[in-house]
């Protein structure tokens, strides 16, 4: 018996259950609100979207949880207790999604679209002096499943770029940054800044006000990692005095982002409803299911997040 815990709808729950049955037909997965307390006691395996850690230490004898997303910040922050492993989502499909977004919202931003969206709405016709890929420098934050994948796919479209992680890294065609110096050196050096960061203690509040004076000036930003990262209130402060130009945000302190919330009606902002990297049903239960033959073949649980860093 394996539990699919999660704090979803009960039409998207079905959803991946219907998917992991399918793949795996020897098991027995149902919604956690079905098992018996005894069933309870049975399961060392669990599936998990955002699940609630008080129906998690319901399940005495598990031993790993395989969340079918790829962010597990919630789920770290709201276990006091973790005694059994948690196993996030990797899968190359979402890092190619991830990248088709970083690609199409840096070219949004690149092109001029928000300023000539506005244009459209004052009736005006004026044409901007093109800026060249080659001469655009775009600095992403985060360089590691997802960043690496995106990265790649900027610099194979030609544009200038720079990547910052906590540990060093070196990686074609991109200037690899690391530490706190290498932090300021990426955001001094970039006029596009991406974010794809974990949520972590570190990253949090990690785009304050200072490290958002370091933009250049005229600077763009584009966060497609968490909201907290960003301090909301500073990047205002920033394009409010005219220091950034624009921000495409997809994630936010509070989301479903509150109706009164200035962001939505900024006109230096561009509003997403988290939608930059969606998982894939189909490709993450077979990531899932494949993991769980394993497991149940040899005993071998997939390598979990490190709690102290958070992923």
């Amino acid at each position: 018996m394996i539990p699919f815990v999660g704090r979803i709808d009960e039409a998207e729950q079905a959803v991946w259950i219907k998917q992991l049955s399918a793949l795996l037909p020897e098991e027995t997965i149902v919604a956690f609100c079905l098992l018996s307390d005894a069933e309870k006691s049975q399961c060392d395996v669990a599936i998990v979207a955002n699940p609630d850690p008080q129906e998690l230490m319901q399940l005495p004898n598990l031993k790993w949880a395989h969340s079918v997303w790829a962010g597990v910040d919630r789920m770290v922050d709201e276990l006091t207790m973790m005694p059994f492993t948690i196993v996030r989502l990797v899968d190359p499909e979402l890092a190619k999604t991830m990248s088709e977004a970083v690609l199409a919202w840096t070219m949004y931003l690149h092109r001029g679209m928000p300023f000539y969206r506005q244009q459209q709405q004052e009736k005006i016709w004026y044409q901007r002096a093109m800026v060249m890929p080659q001469d655009r420098r775009v600095g992403v934050l985060g360089l590691g499943e997802l960043g690496q994948v995106s990265a790649a796919r900027l610099v194979d479209n030609g544009f200038r770029v720079s990547g910052w992680s906590r540990t060093a890294k070196i990686l074609e065609g991109i200037r690899c940054y690391c530490g706190d110096e290498g932090l300021e050196a990426l955001l001094r050096d970039s006029d596009i800044l991406i974010c794809l960061l974990p949520l972590t203690d570190r990253t949090r509040g990690l785009l304050n006000y200072e490290r958002l004076a370091l933009l250049p000036s005229g600077a763009m930003v584009i966060n497609f990692a968490r909201g907290p990262i960003v301090d909301e209130m500073t990047l205002l402060e920033h394009l409010d005095n005219g220091h950034l130009d624009h921000a495409v945000l997809d994630v936010f302190a509070q989301e479903p982002l509150p109706a009164s919330h200035s962001f939505w009606s900024h006109p230096k902002v561009t509003v997403l409803p988290h939608i930059s990297a969606p998982t894939n049903p189909t490709s993450a239960s077979q990531i899932v299911a494949k993991a769980i033959r394993l497991y149940r073949a040899n005993g071998f649980i997939p390598e979990g997040i490190n709690t102290s860093l958070g992923y």
